[in-house]
């Protein structure tokens, strides 16, 4: 086989779950401009599906799958992922988001205005079970939040942050070996990508901001996201990483930042209306984990 040089962009996505989804973020993949692009396909453990085989079947000597014999979670998995990755630049989208059209060539010219940049956030819209664009209230949240256009670093980009992650993990095309240097929590399966990406600003990296639209982010009761914002761990292990991040914080001197972090604002919000619920339910450890959060303990 004749050696291919390395694309300039390698999406690398961690599968696990609708066979029919992840088709749909593959062809979206598939129709990008250009050729300095790779695919690869991380089944993290047989799905019982034969996506080996439709993949295969592509015959797109970009496309590669790599299966895991037995599931190894996520942190690892995207650990792995980021192992897999030997281009310049590197994107992990969920195998339910799909690319728009010209996802590379936002990236890219964000990339030309800002090339010191260690990772790139483009516009994102978010999208439903059935493809439709929605606006939940977490989304518009993090609509505001959202910085303006332009190259970001420094306890500024840290403290916006802190006070609420305005980013989408499965968007950002990341610097690979900026990204690697820093590498995925293990102890952090839910909070992996604001410890990385916080990593990289105290290792002095900047973030490149773009409201182009480029991303189509799937929001659904199925998501990784939405079943874990059920469990009061995830509010425990936020508000680890916080404490961890504000004490960083205060030793560069960055107080403004670690004020953000000892606040953590949004996952209190969070953690507040997630609160009925969990009375509902009847889940008394999960409650009180959740009024400890609430009241920044």
């Amino acid at each position: 086989m004749t050696e291919r040089a390395p694309a300039g962009i390698d999406v690398v996505i961690p599968y696990v779950g609708d066979p029919a989804l992840l088709r749909e973020a593959v062809e979206s993949v598939l129709r990008q401009p250009g050729e300095d692009w790779r695919l690869v396909v991380v089944e993290d453990g047989p799905q019982g599906h034969d996506v080996a085989g439709w993949l295969d079947g592509l015959r797109d000597p970009r496309v590669t799958h790599v299966l895991h014999e037995q599931n190894r979670g996520l942190p690892a998995t995207f650990q792995h992922c980021l192992e897999l990755a030997t281009a310049p630049w590197v994107v992990f989208p969920g195998c339910d988001d799909v690319l728009a059209p010209d996802y590379l060539g936002v990236v890219r010219a964000a990339i030309a205005r800002h090339p010191s940049a260690v990772a790139v956030q483009p516009g994102v819209e978010v999208i439903d079970d059935d493809g439709e664009v929605v606006l939940p209230l977490g989304d518009r949240v993090k609509r505001r939040l959202a910085p303006a256009d332009g190259l970001w670093a420094g306890e500024q980009l840290l403290r916006s942050l802190l006070l609420g992650n305005w980013t989408y993990f499965p968007s950002i095309c990341w610097r690979r070996e900026a990204a690697a240097a820093v590498g995925f929590r293990q102890d952090l399966p839910v909070t992996l990508d604001l410890a990385l990406l916080a990593g990289l600003v105290l290792d002095g990296g900047s973030v490149a901001t773009t409201s182009e639209v480029a991303f189509r982010y799937r929001r659904h009761p199925a998501s990784v996201s939405s079943v874990a914002a059920e469990d009061a761990h995830r509010f425990a292990e936020e508000a680890r990483l916080h404490r961890e991040l504000a004490a960083a914080s205060t030793a560069r001197g960055w107080t403004r930042a670690a004020r953000a972090a000892r606040l953590r604002p949004t996952s209190r919000l969070h953690a507040a209306l997630r609160l009925p619920d969990t009375l509902r339910s009847g889940r008394r450890t999960d409650t009180r984990r959740l009024v400890h959060h609430v009241a920044g303990r």
